[in-house]
């Protein structure tokens, strides 16, 4: 905020843009606040109803802040209206879906599956890193055990604290483990490759399990809960809690691709549609 707030100074912006619910999200739109510049969130109106997230109390405040709030579904719409926000609201589209489609190409030219000498089809994509699984090593065990049992490889690329919990809880390091191939964090063109090629994805990440959607990959997502409900009732992404090595496999066993894939994020402008209310907005107020 401290940094944020120098540039403000020097800048003087005429509007401040802030995405998704990470720390650097709430300190730019509190800032702005303070400094009365109107606040644009994209990504706005996502709620998973569980406070001890930091990112729900990141996403919370700063809808509540903003001036414009460009939501990427019809749901997130509904939430902020719940809330009693309902100007400035806008149903966009997902911006995240914009990058899939301008970028999967270039991504398929990546060669991650070839150097970790995986087909197509025949392994499973997995990340861990949500302090809910990482710091409780009941999970950490659990899920790392599932993956042992699973029917085919799961890549994992290891968040550096995911990695670090492993080795400080005393659990068998994923190199000695069968079945899994632990590699450093990839790239966003070869992690949107990995998960574009992967038979499943196994995740507590809420981006990956909204691509995996996105590039028709059946998910399942290792929490109690998710902003994207949407995709589970989709049938295209499972939620289950990650205290039982039995529950995950489970539920990796009963992946399979629905026969419907509903168009539920936009048809891939939805930075168009941003800048048209933001102009709009700039010459109307």
């Amino acid at each position: 905020m401290i940094e944020i707030e120098k540039l403000m100074y020097r800048e003087k912006p005429d509007m401040m843009l802030v995405y998704g619910d990470t720390n650097s999200t709430l300190a730019g739109a509190v800032t702005a606040a303070k400094h009365h510049v109107p606040i644009v969130h994209v990504e706005a109106g996502l709620r998973s109803f569980n406070r001890q997230m930091p990112e729900e109390i990141n996403r919370v405040i700063t809808d509540h802040l903003s001036t414009l709030l460009f939501c990427p579904t019809d749901e997130a719409v509904r939430l902020l209206k719940k809330e009693g926000i309902t100007n400035g609201v806008y149903q966009t589209g997902d911006i995240m879906y914009d990058a899939v489609l301008y970028y999967k190409d270039d991504a398929a030219k990546s060669d991650v599956l070839a150097l970790q000498k995986l087909n197509a089809g025949k392994y499973y994509l997995a990340t861990v890193h949500r302090a809910e699984n990482t710091d409780d090593p009941k999970r950490l065990a659990a899920i790392l055990d599932a993956f042992e049992t699973l029917d085919e490889p799961v890549l994992f690329p290891l968040h550096p604290r995911t990695r670090k919990k492993i080795d400080s809880t005393g659990l068998r390091a994923c190199e000695q483990r069968k079945n899994m191939i632990a590699i450093h964090p990839l790239s966003y063109f070869d992690l949107l490759q990995a998960a574009a090629s992967a038979k499943g994805i196994l995740t507590d990440s809420g981006g990956l399990q909204k691509e995996a959607f996105m590039l028709k990959v059946p998910c399942v997502t290792l929490r109690e809960e998710t902003e994207w409900k949407e995709t589970v009732k989709a049938k295209w992404n499972t939620l289950v809690t990650p205290d039982s090595q039995t529950k995950i496999s489970e539920a990796v066993s009963r992946l399979q691709k629905p026969a419907k894939h509903p168009s539920l994020y936009g048809d891939g402008n939805a930075a168009e549609q941003m800048m048209k209310h933001i102009k709009s907005w700039a010459k109307h107020g």
